[in-house]
């Protein structure tokens, strides 16, 4: 299976609205997986892209008079080689067809590498309903406007319209196509309005999803009568960004050349963009060879895998010009506690319905320990879940919880000090399980002996193999404190998503609150493991986060969302439901000497999602 950190994806409404509600398993195995060799094939096929009605861009290597240099090449490098160039066709939401699609796509967002928020990309703005974009109606259906920019054009002059929307839409929704079509399927086709420069249509009810739709926009008149599926898989439609397809030779590179009609400018100097000529993207399956390639320059740019081992060997060659930034990625651990009956299976005395049992976990826990020993202080540890999906949202409300084994024991005789508790004829414990083919949890769990000791708590070590941790164990709720990942994603969609798993009226198998925290009774389920009694924990907490989380899935308006995110985490935080760990690293490197205007994403957009502003420094 690849690692998550290489397919991260994609198409974003898939991932973006299905990804939260996977468990990150991919992985388990913290070397890469490689295959294949740098040479090569036997035999190679090449594609040449179409030639399209506008010249193309003439070469040059000189430098504006008071801006950025035009001219030369860029060499992103990568251990994957795109199936398709198609982002619709199956293997589309592979994340390499997204990093080189950067290229050429255009859509409505894009995330911003700065902030890792959505921002607008060929719309005046990303409507909202304080802008006017969106409005709810008085039948309860939900109405979204577009803007699309005066300036916008396809690489052959043609403007960028609402009909490329309706076309886009109508693709998508053709039944003969294995598309996904979330939320597209919620529109209402007799409310679709296509204009020169506009787009409207009404979806049957509200919904967020909606911010993560048109993503990427279909060019009606070069695409319209192809087979849509074959005829755009080794070759692309004219293109909307700022490079255009030229070259692609199987199992060696693709390459891109400069859009002459690319309608965006610098905002620093003005200048038309792009500055570069051209962009090639490697393929070097071998992680060795990829590093290698790197530091001998032969390469520009690389997302390396997120090893320490990897990633303090290329700082090594930070004196010598290269840039290594490294940043918490979209994938974050987190202890959580089991409330439902199968707990008792693993650990017969489990405290886990008790506050201060919990409370003194989190009190138990160092997380910058555990960042210096997994991560080597490359990262700060997490405040909070919110942190993955949109760090300006966060309150950082796990913040109340230091490292302080003097509290945790405290809290430990209050526990035993209450008159439904024994702790002599049942003793605090605590026993830990996640996957034991994953060297950082192995380490994590060896980690805990001691801190665990220091708080005055009886603590086991019992790890599985991954395929019955994320089988079994996980399903039926067969652990007492685990240890697992999720993926956040930017934007409030996935932040609304990831609510779900802590949703109380969503017990396994048809929810995902696999914690079963504040969950009913299950019965008549198969198979027959799912079958449980009512959570351990139910109360006004529960109750009031279940309707919290019908509030989030009802509106679209940011700042109720808003208020409504803050009220929920904080009642995770304040009832430590889950104790968010770290995010895990997400490295790139650039030679900084050499291309400028780079800017490592960690999200979904990847790398390349400024390509346009890249810039050779040394023209």
């Amino acid at each position: 299976m690849k690692h998550l950190w290489q397919r991260r994806s994609l198409t974003w409404l898939g991932l973006l609205l299905a990804f939260v509600l996977v468990v990150a398993a991919c992985g388990d195995d913290d070397t890469a997986e490689t295959t294949g060799t740098t040479s090569a094939p036997a035999a190679t096929t090449t594609t040449t892209a179409a030639p399209t009605t506008t010249a193309a861009a003439p070469t040059t290597t000189e430098a504006a008079p008071t801006g950025k240099p035009y001219g030369g090449e860029a060499i992103v490098a990568s251990d994957q080689e795109p199936p398709t160039l198609n982002t619709f066709a199956p293997g589309g939401d592979n994340f390499i067809v997204s990093i080189v699609g950067n290229g050429y796509w255009t859509g409505v967002q894009d995330i911003d590498g700065f902030t890792l928020e959505l921002i607008p990309e060929v719309v005046t703005e990303l409507p909202t309903v304080a802008n006017g974009g969106i409005s709810i109606n008085a039948d309860g259906t939900e109405t979204i406007r577009y803007t699309i920019l005066d300036e916008a054009v396809w690489a052959d002059g043609t403007p960028i319209s609402g009909d490329d929307f309706e076309f886009t839409y109508n693709t998508i929704m053709d039944p003969d196509l294995p598309i996904t079509r979330t939320v597209y399927e919620d529109i209402d086709p007799a409310t679709v309005v296509a204009g020169p420069k506009t787009f409207e249509f009404t979806l049957t009810a509200p919904t967020v999803q909606a911010e993560l739709i048109f993503g990427f926009l279909i060019p009606k008149h070069d695409v319209e009568g192809s087979d849509f599926i074959n005829d755009w898989n080794d070759t692309m439609w004219v293109s909307g960004g700022p490079f255009e397809f030229d070259q692609w030779q199987k199992g060696e590179f693709i390459r891109l050349t400069r859009n002459a009609n690319y309608w965006k400018t610098d905002a620093e100097t003005g200048q038309q963009l792009p500055f570069l000529d051209s962009v090639i993207f490697r393929f070097i399956p071998e992680t060795a060879a990829l590093i290698n390639s790197f530091k001998a320059r032969e390469v520009d740019v690389i997302n390396p895998p997120p090893s320490i081992e990897t990633i303090e060997d290329l700082q090594t060659l930070e004196s010598e010009g290269a840039s290594v930034e490294v940043l918490s990625g979209p994938i974050w651990e987190h202890l959580n506690f089991q409330f439902g009956d199968n707990r008792l299976v693993r650990n017969a005395g489990s405290y886990n319905e008790f506050l201060e049992y919990r409370q003194a976990v989190a009190h138990t826990i160092d997380k910058t320990k555990i960042v210096d020993e997994i991560l080597k202080g490359q990262v700060e540890p997490m405040s909070s879940y919110v942190d993955a999906f949109s760090p300006t949202l966060s309150l950082g409300a796990w913040d109340q919880y230091d490292y302080n084994p003097d509290t945790a024991i405290a809290l430990v005789a209050d526990l035993c000090a209450r008159d439904d508790t024994d702790c002599d004829a049942n003793p605090v414990s605590t026993i830990f399980s996640t996957t034991s083919n994953n060297d950082a949890r192995v380490t994590l769990s060896q980690l805990f002996v001691e801190m665990f000791a220091d708080a005055g708590i009886v603590y086991e070590n019992q790890l599985e193999d991954s395929s019955l941790f994320f089988g079994e164990t996980l399903d039926f709720g067969n652990w007492d404190l685990g240890e697992w990942a999720w993926v956040g994603t930017p934007g409030f969609a996935g932040l609304v998503s990831i609510h779900d798993i802590f949703d109380p009226e969503g017990a396994p198998p048809d929810g995902q609150n696999f914690y079963r925290w504040g969950t009913a009774a299950v019965e008549g389920a198969d198979p027959e493991g799912f079958n449980q009694g009512a959570s351990s924990v139910i109360d006004d907490n529960t109750a009031r986060f279940a309707v919290l989380r019908d509030d989030m899935n009802s509106t679209v308006d940011v700042d109720e969302l808003t208020e409504i995110i803050h009220e929920a985490e904080q009642i995770l935080a304040d009832q430590v439901v889950i104790i968010p760990l770290y995010a895990r690293l997400d490295p790139g490197a650039v030679w900084a000497d050499e291309l400028g205007g780079y800017k490592h994403n960690p999200s979904q957009a990847g790398d390349t999602w400024n390509i346009e502003q890249w810039y050779r420094v040394d023209l």
